[in-house]
């Protein structure tokens, strides 16, 4: 379902998709990193751009809530010891499925850490990846590419925070693919997996250091002009969270000096609304009135959206309820708030189409049916457009309005990349 996976990213998140492409035809497991429930699933299939057959634990399946959307999927139940041991011998039929699956050209996803988790840091691997990647190349007659997905929240549960997801290469384990001792190819197989997957995730001591590896790398990026894609960022803050582990365990003075600066300075730029690289640019009078008069269209579609809007927060109000009562996980919660979102608006166009077509005729139901999910669309653009203009604009004025202080500041931020350059050398010798 890669239409509905794009979708219902779009919709919560805003993300990028970086490096390596996913084969589109033969072949191919897919293993990715855990955190975020349902939302995993879905990245990687935006990712892979083709259909993925995704193996879940069985009790996804008779979820109350999710249940229907994990076998509308396609996906593949797992059976786990912990969950009821007399069905652990039901897997061995679902290692055969998968197994042709694969030998027939399909795309298989799995999580290799086994459950999805609220931790900072990948969990360790299960064998279970290693163990299908096996058993279908005996079928398939060698090695098929074994790719990794790293997915990096900047915030998972906020609404409209950044995400970069990042393909890895496929990695070489024909030498594993026909050997005889079993065991040693499970067990190596699987530490290639879990060095493939460290290499595009973000692995952290604790999520309180997110916050500072996350303005380290942009610092870092902003006085270096380096690239925001998905692939640099992830492999800068990767770097970032490995020094800092480092210095940490050596308890060096230094790197915490540094860290007072880091987070002095993002406490600074939060109370300007800037960020290093909006205090790095500088914008002219001219060249902020261009992009001003290029988005004056979106005024007129501000009533229209409102209007759609206003017309949308029943089922919004009613979606925060139902999650704020909800006994998920927090690894959950973006799901949770997607379907219920999703679901409540569904049931309320429909409800709104029926009373137009019973007060004014089956004209207006169905001319409602249609159009007001089309203008609620537009209003969600309209929204994020102008959310994101006018953090322009104040950014705008307070570059003009706070010139020598932001001078101050953009000298501090240049002497914290020095610094950062000075440690991250250092600490990768």
């Amino acid at each position: 379902m890669p239409l509905i996976s794009r979708l219902a990213t779009r919709a919560y998140y805003r993300y990028t998709v970086g490096g390596a492409r996913v084969p589109a035809e033969g072949p191919v497991l897919l293993v990715a990193n855990h955190n975020n429930s349902l939302m995993d699933p879905a990245f990687v299939t935006v990712a892979a751009r083709r259909e993925v057959s995704f193996l879940a634990k069985s009790t996804l399946f008779t979820h109350p809530q999710i249940g229907w959307l994990v076998k509308l999927v396609g996906s593949i139940p797992v059976y786990r010891a912990q969950d009821d041991p007399k069905l652990l011998g039901q897997n061995r039929d679902i290692f055969v499925a998968v197994h042709a699956a694969l030998a027939n050209g399909a795309a298989v996803g799995i999580f290799p850490e086994g459950t999805s988790h609220s931790g900072s840091r990948l969990s360790p691997l299960k064998t279970g990846a290693a163990r299908i990647a096996l058993g279908a190349a005996k079928r398939i007659g060698g090695a098929f590419p074994i790719i990794p997905v790293g997915l990096v929240f900047r915030d998972r549960n906020s609404f409209r925070s950044e995400v970069r997801v990042v393909v890895g290469d496929a990695f070489d384990w024909s030498d594993l693919a026909s050997r005889a001792d079993e065991k040693y190819a499970v067990r190596e197989l699987t530490a290639r997996i879990d060095g493939a997957m460290r290499r595009v995730t973000l692995n952290l001591d604790s999520w309180e250091d997110a916050a500072l590896v996350h303005v380290a790398e942009q610092i870092w990026a902003a006085e270096h002009g380096s690239p925001r894609d998905s692939e640099a960022t992830v492999s800068r803050l990767a770097m970032t969270a490995s020094v800092l582990q480092r210095f940490r365990s050596r308890g060096d003075a230094e790197w915490q000096m540094t860290a007072r600066e880091l987070r002095a300075h993002a406490r600074m730029l939060q109370r300007m609304g800037l960020s290093p690289q909006a205090l790095k640019e500088d914008v002219s009078w001219p060249a902020a009135a261009r992009w001003t008069l290029l988005r004056l269209p979106l005024l007129a579609a501000i009533p229209l959206a409102s209007l759609a809007m206003l017309a949308y927060w029943p089922p919004l109000i009613g979606a925060r309820w139902m999650v704020a009562r909800s006994r998920e996980g927090p690894d959950s919660f973006s799901t949770m708030n997607v379907l219920s979102i999703s679901f409540q608006s569904i049931l309320w166009t429909f409800l709104l189409a029926g009373a137009a077509g019973w007060s004014l005729g089956w004209w207006w139901g169905l001319a409602t049916l249609i159009l007001l999910p089309l203008t609620a669309t537009v209003a969600a653009i309209v929204a994020e457009r102008r959310r994101l203009g006018w953090l322009a604009v104040r950014r705008f004025f307070v570059r003009h309005l706070h010139r020598r202080r932001l001078g101050r500041m953009r000298k501090r931020q240049a002497m914290i990349a020095a610094h950062l350059n000075e440690l991250l050398e250092l600490g990768m010798q």
